[in-house]
This record gives C-alpha cells, sequence and structure tokens, in this order.
C-alpha cells in the first residue's frame, strides 16, 4: 500500500512540482554564469534544484570525508556511476565549483542543455574518439583556480548496482595536468532509482570522498594502475543501503 500511495505521490504532486523548477533553475543559471562564471552564485540555482529535488522525493542524503577536500585546489573527481540520482548528489553536496563531463546527447534536452553549455560544463561525444579528445582538451582549459571536475569513469549507469570498469579518460586528464584525483562511492543511489526503471524507492543515499590519490608520471601504464587503484579504492566502500 505504501508503495502505491508513493508511486501516485511521485507522479502526481512530485513530478508535476520538479518541471517547472528544473526550468526555472536552467534559466537562471543561464542568465548568472556569463556574469559570474564559476562563482557560488552561479551554482547555487543548481544546488538548490538537486536538493529539492531529493527532499521531494524522500531522499536522505549522508556524506563523509569532506574533509579530504582543499580548498582552492583543482582536483579530478571520479565516482561509481549507479543512478540518475548521482548527478543530484553530486551537484547538491559537493561544495566545490566543478565541470561535469557528459554525453553530447544532453545538449539536446531544451533549458538544460542551454544551461549547462552557459555553466561550462564539458559535452564529450563517446562515439568520435577525435571529439571525445577535444573535449578533454576543452577540460583542461578549464581547470584552473580551484575549479575541479567530475566524470564517471564507467561510462554510463550500472545494471546491476556493482562497480564496473573504469576508463581511461579521467586519468589522462589527471595525469596531463598533474592533478590530484578524489575518488567518490555513492551507496544507495542504485535502489533508489535503477536503470531503466522511473519509479523512486525513498531512502537513503550516501556519498563517501576518499583521500586524494597522487598522479605519478604521464605514460599510459600510469593511467592504468591509476585507473585501477581508484577502482579498487571505491568498490572497497560499496554496498547497498
Amino acid at each position: 500500500m505504501k508503495r502505491l500511495l508513493f508511486d501516485v505521490y511521485q507522479w502526481l504532486i512530485a513530478i508535476p512540482i520538479l518541471l517547472p523548477i528544473t526550468a526555472l533553475t536552467a534559466i537562471a543559471t543561464i542568465i548568472l554564469s556569463p556574469l559570474v562564471p564559476n562563482s557560488e552564485l552561479a551554482y547555487w540555482p543548481a544546488r538548490m534544484w538537486a536538493r529539492i529535488i531529493c527532499k521531494l522525493l524522500f531522499i536522505k542524503v549522508e556524506v563523509r570525508g569532506l574533509e579530504h577536500i582543499q580548498k582552492g585546489q583543482s582536483y579530478v573527481f571520479v565516482c561509481n556511476h549507479q543512478s540518475l540520482f548521482d548527478i543530484f548528489v553530486i551537484y547538491g553536496w559537493l561544495p566545490v565549483i566543478f565541470k561535469w563531463v557528459m554525453k553530447a546527447e544532453l545538449r539536446r534536452i531544451p533549458l538544460v542543455g542551454k544551461a549547462c553549455d552557459s555553466a561550462g560544463h564539458i559535452f564529450i561525444n563517446r562515439d568520435s574518439p577525435k571529439a571525445a579528445q577535444r573535449s578533454i582538451v576543452e577540460a583542461e582549459q578549464k581547470l584552473r583556480n580551484g575549479v575541479s571536475v567530475v566524470l564517471f569513469p564507467e561510462g554510463t549507469r550500472t545494471y546491476t548496482g556493482a562497480v564496473g570498469k573504469f576508463k581511461r579518460g579521467a586519468f589522462v586528464l589527471a595525469t596531463d595536468l598533474s592533478l590530484p584525483i578524489i575518488p567518490m562511492t555513492l551507496n544507495g543511489a542504485f535502489e533508489r532509482l535503477r536503470r531503466n526503471s522511473a519509479r523512486v524507492k525513498p531512502g537513503k543515499i550516501e556519498l563517501i570522498v576518499h583521500e586524494p590519490v597522487m598522479v605519478r608520471g604521464c605514460t599510459e601504464d600510469t593511467q592504468k594502475e591509476l585507473a585501477k587503484e581508484c577502482r579498487e579504492i571505491i568498490a572497497a566502500a560499496a554496498r547497498s543501503l
């Protein structure tokens, strides 16, 4: 009965509220980002949007490890990809200015795509190696003065909840710029909204921010080792909620 009542609430109350909030957030981001780029003010609408979504859908977020982030330092954040809620949790609770590296297809979403473009997030075409490389170069140009980047090295959401194989892109970026990597583990997002499902399950999501991993050299072997090390750190803290 509780499941049925929440389904009714989700579709008849929460979603109709969230749609106009999303549009207003996008408009505010489009206006503010060119005026005060890479500022807390420009990021405030998106942060509040993410928190409102979680609140309306009865998602409680807990964050651990923020003491590992040094103010003013740029990082490459890498995280396991469990569900769409990953974006809301990281946007709402990671207290740094950062750029997402996201699928190029998201640029076509009305208002949202334009807002992401205005905020300076980086779109990557996974079907074109040359276009993907250009996106990495673009990311490198934006990682200055404490601005960081967030990537999901698996490249796609998990089907099972398990941490998948990591691709090299994030680690190429980190080694090219000699930036520390911060692994992050998300727990519970998979249970809240599974891939290919539109039914949200209220509950808790946990974000664990691990200690920075320092880059060592700039070779293909180094990048593979970093990918393996970060995946092991993330997977070791992964659990069901």
